[in-house]
């Protein structure tokens, strides 16, 4: 019995989530404290050695839930294992547009006292620079609706994305 429920656990922590569904969930998971801790739930088995773009939303998913911990000491520990995720992702697959969508957005939300906002402007350029060669239709979809519903976007930004 221990055997069976050991390669069971094994077998669950060995599914990785599929890229597309984990776009979905964050997304959700920004404005929703159960969907931030399924997702957070759902990326427990990820690791360094896995796709960067998933150690990417892996870490905001941390940094995410870290506002629902107890306690300052709880919530502050909890948003800096995030941020190293992020941070990690961003050093592993720099050029990767996706990793610096993650890290923009939390870098926008988070309170300022936290002082995670010095790549704003640095992603924002990237992004903008780098949204044509994008080849993939959903993930252009997913950064263009992003972008455009954002507020930390300008007008002038918006139309970039909007020309294309």
């Amino acid at each position: 019995m221990k055997l069976s429920f050991l390669f069971l656990s094994i077998f669950i922590l060995s599914i990785k989530p599929e890229i597309a569904d984990v776009r979905i969930n964050y997304k959700e998971a920004v404005v929703s404290k159960s969907k931030a801790f399924l997702l957070s739930n759902d990326l427990k088995g990820i690791t360094k050695n896995d796709d960067q773009r998933l150690v990417a939303y892996k870490g905001a998913t941390t940094a995410l839930t870290a506002k629902y911990q107890k306690g300052a000491k709880l919530k502050g520990e909890t948003f800096k294992k995030g941020v190293e995720l992020i941070e990690y992702a961003v050093v592993q697959s720099s050029s990767d547009i996706e990793i610096r969508f993650v890290r923009l957005s939390i870098q926008q939300n988070s309170p300022k006292f936290l002082k995670y906002n010095g790549d704003i402007e640095v992603d924002k350029n990237f992004i903008l620079k780098n949204f044509n060669q994008i080849k993939s239709t959903e993930l252009k979809e997913y950064l263009k609706v992003y972008i455009l519903e954002s507020e930390n976007f300008k007008e002038d930004e918006k139309n970039v994305i909007l020309a294309e």
